[in-house]
Formats: C-alpha cells, sequence, structure tokens
C-alpha cells in the first residue's frame, strides 16, 4: 500500500475509531447495505470492516441462517471486533489482496464501505471479490470522491508540500487513493461487474474543533494521516494544521465538506 503503513496504528487510534465511527462511517454504511438489498439467509463479506460496528448490523439483516464474515488487516481492530463476534459473524486479520481463505462462489455479497480508496492497486482486489461472489451477487463500495477532497486534506496537502515536510516521500506521494467516478466504473466493468449505480453524494462532516478534526483523521486512517513524519515534524505539522483549520471556525464548528462515491454492481 504504496506510502501507507499499517505499523502506524496504536491501541487509542483503534479504540477511537470505534468511538467516532459509530456517528460517520457506521451511518453511512448502513444506507449502502440497505442500497444491497439484503435478505436473511445470505452470505455476506465485509472487506475493512475495521471494529465491525457494520458486520454486526449486517449480521443482525441476515439473521441466524445466514453468515457474516469481517476481514480487516490492523490487528488492534480485528481485536475490537471479535468482542461482537457469535455464531453467525466471525472476524479475521486478512486483506483484499488475499481472498483465498474463502471458496469460490461462496458470497451472496461484499461489501466495502470507506475502504476501496485505502487500496493503492485496486483490481486484483475487485478480481478476489468477483472469485469469491456467487455469480450475479452484489458488490458494494463507498469510497471519497478524487474530484471533490474536503478542505482538511487540502490543507495537509499544502502544509507538507513545503519544507521540510516534503523531503519526505510519503508527503509527496499523496494519500489516500481516491478515484474519480470514470475511474470506478473502468475499473469495474474490467474485473467483471455490471454496474447498477454509481451515485455522487455530498459528504459533510461537522468537528467541534480542529483537535476533534485531527484525531477522526489520525483513527480513521490508523494513523497515516502523520504517521510517516518524524516526531518532531508531526507536531509543527499538527500545529500548522490545527492554525488553518481553527481559521475555518465558526460557532458551529469546523465544516468540511467533501464529497463521496456510492456504487453497487453485481458480478458478470
Amino acid at each position: 500500500m504504496s506510502a501507507l503503513s499499517l505499523a502506524f496504528d496504536t491501541q487509542r487510534l483503534a479504540e477511537k475509531y470505534e468511538e467516532l465511527s459509530s456517528d460517520r462511517q457506521f451511518k453511512q454504511g448502513k444506507w449502502l447495505i440497505e442500497e444491497l438489498n439484503l435478505v436473511p439467509g445470505e452470505r455476506v463479506l465485509d472487506v475493512g470492516c475495521g471494529t465491525g460496528l457494520l458486520a454486526e448490523h449486517v449480521a443482525d439483516i441476515v439473521g441466524p441462517s445466514g453468515f457474516v464474515a469481517g476481514i480487516d488487516p490492523l490487528p488492534l481492530r480485528i481485536a475490537i471486533a471479535n468482542r461482537k463476534a457469535r455464531p453467525n459473524l466471525v472476524f479475521q486479520v486478512d486483506n483484499a489482496y488475499d481472498l483465498t481463505e474463502f471458496a469460490e462462489n461462496s458470497f451472496d455479497a461484499v461489501y466495502l464501505n470507506a475502504v476501496f480508496h485505502w487500496l493503492s492497486e485496486k483490481e486484483e482486489p475487485l478480481q478476489q471479490i468477483r472469485r469469491v461472489l456467487k455469480p450475479g451477487g452484489r458488490l458494494g463500495l463507498t469510497t471519497g470522491s478524487k474530484e471533490h477532497p474536503n478542505r482538511l486534506l487540502q490543507i495537509r496537502r499544502e502544509i507538507l508540500s513545503k519544507e521540510p515536510y516534503n523531503a519526505f516521500p510519503e508527503s509527496r506521494s499523496g494519500y489516500p487513493h481516491w478515484v474519480s467516478v470514470p475511474e470506478l466504473v473502468w475499473l469495474l466493468d474490467r474485473n467483471g461487474f455490471s454496474i447498477s449505480k454509481v451515485e455522487v453524494l455530498e459528504n459533510v462532516i461537522h468537528h467541534a474543533n480542529a483537535d476533534a478534526a485531527i484525531d477522526f483523521s489520525q483513527a480513521s486512517s490508523f494513523g497515516n494521516f502523520l504517521g510517516h513524519l518524524p516526531d518532531e515534524l508531526r507536531e509543527s505539522a499538527i500545529a500548522e494544521i490545527k492554525d488553518a483549520l481553527e481559521a475555518l471556525r465558526t460557532p458551529e464548528g469546523i465544516r468540511l465538506e467533501g464529497c463521496r462515491i456510492v456504487a453497487v454492481a453485481t458480478r458478470k
């Protein structure tokens, strides 16, 4: 995952993600799940399940006769997810690039909620997902829009482009690996999916202050927001980002506007 490291995650970040994602990624994920029209008895794979909040919701939908598997490459987040495990809901450390743990044609639906942009190379995961889906099985995903980055990501990019931060390759490469709608349509079609829906939706996040905005970004990026910088530079970069964010603050807090792409497709 070019410029992204799994080693930056910490117990604090994992616990913070569990706390903060319940009001953001989880809510967006529930909307995605509605689009997949899941029914009792179906088998579902959650790729990049994080701490398991959405997978737990899906397990309630498919019921005792169904089955949900959640995978994530971050052991600390899977440890939290395992607190939610039950007979029809299991979690394991794994990643989208190797789904050989699962048999061909073994799932009715697969979804990636706020995950696709963390995959630097996207065709292999899509091919893996197609393999484990049953013919006609559904794929759902939400991801950030390359063409509509929120203001915090713009601020980060601007600050890290300056000295001394730009001496670090990760600063120049940017993050995450966003796609545009045309790119996503091309990827899905090329890798054996028929698209049912692709939609760009407004994605507005409110933060009480700059600290809250940075906490969320650190937790949701598993430490990659600024984790590549040495400690002393990381602190100065945080200070600069805070100053820029506070300039946007109103009595209602800091409003960060962007867009997300929602896509639903079926295996050809």
